[in-house]
């Protein structure tokens, strides 16, 4: 299969575009600049989705039987004061994603986020509509309507409190944000290194979800690709877990110092402009189902961390 990865030197795009290498796919990633650490098994193109006809160029040329789409603004506090441009950046360029993957007959693939729901819709399955309490959300849910109703083979893939190595750069951009974003690889950074690490807690943050590792999820979202699937699919664990729990979790499997917990309220200047849903705890059982697979707990998700980042 052929491969298009949009925002493959990204977190979670560098992940796809690893597995999809690994598991023998021809892999194309548009990038907007080359990343430090590029695998040398994909091609990268550097592309301004934001100009669509550079855009439907980018696919016209690569000819992909799948298309990935995981780039996207990460900074919401920059989706508020940009706002245009955060709803072009998603919405808009999903649609010329789908209108490029018709013309060239291949299925766009999706990937959005539990933020689409509320945080009080605890367990929310693939069927629950959505009900985004913060502009991310609003993008990501539109950007999911777009996909779905536009392309002609489309699929929407689900990740939650993602965890895992970043592949194309060597250091993470931030310790511990409102969601679950780098949480653990920064936890164990600092417990490696002897350090207290502080468990933010807070009403006003992310405190729940069902963690999923990048390179898990990219492995279910290139098997919806392979079998050409359409809906709506959870890329994630199968387990739900607190901000604590989580933290505590990896220290053990880690084997690191639990003692250097630490809990205490979040830093009042990474807190965006607007809410955060609490609970985006997520059901994958029907995606489970759809695919033939189990769903790991989280202790599997973060012994497959540890083997990704230690070898051990």
């Amino acid at each position: 299969m052929r491969v298009l990865v949009t925002g493959g030197a990204g977190f979670v795009g560098s992940n796809v575009a690893r597995v999809a290498a690994e598991s023998g796919h021809d892999v194309v990633c548009a990038v907007r600049s080359a990343p430090p650490l590029p695998d040398p098994r994909c091609s990268y193109v550097e592309v301004d989705l934001l100009d669509p006809a550079a855009a439907r160029e980018a696919v016209l040329e690569a000819r992909p039987d799948a298309i990935v789409h995981t780039a996207i603004l990460n900074d919401l506090g920059r989706l508020y004061a940009e706002r245009r441009l955060a709803w072009e950046v998603y919405v808009g360029v999903t649609r010329t994603l789908a209108d490029a993957a018709n013309g060239v007959d291949a299925q766009l693939v999706y990937v959005s986020s539990d933020w689409v729901f509320d945080g009080t819709q605890a367990g929310a399955d693939e069927a629950a509509p959505p009900n985004p309490v913060n502009y991310y959300g609003v993008l990501k849910a539109a950007s999911e309507l777009v996909a779905l109703e536009r392309a002609r083979s489309a699929a929407v893939t689900r990740i939650a409190a993602v965890m895992g190595e970043h592949r194309a750069r060597p250091e993470t951009p931030r310790a511990q944000d409102p969601g679950f974003g780098y949480f653990v690889a920064s936890l164990v950074d600092a417990l490696s290194r002897g350090e207290p690490f502080t468990v933010w807690e807070s009403d006003e943050i992310n405190m729940r979800a069902t963690p999923s590792l990048a390179s898990h999820s990219a492995e279910l979202m290139l098997l919806v690709a392979e079998r050409r699937l359409s809906g709506i699919f959870h890329c994630c664990g199968g387990e739900a877990v607190t901000r604590a729990e989580l933290a505590r979790a990896a220290a053990e499997v880690f084997g690191l110092d639990a003692r250097l917990l630490r809990s205490g309220p979040p830093d009042a200047a990474v807190l965006p402009p607007a809410p955060v849903p609490y609970d985006t705890s997520i059901d994958a059982r029907a995606t489970a189902a759809a695919l033939g697979c189990e769903l790991p707990t989280v202790r599997d998700l973060l012994r497959r961390f540890r083997r990704e980042r230690t070898g051990t």
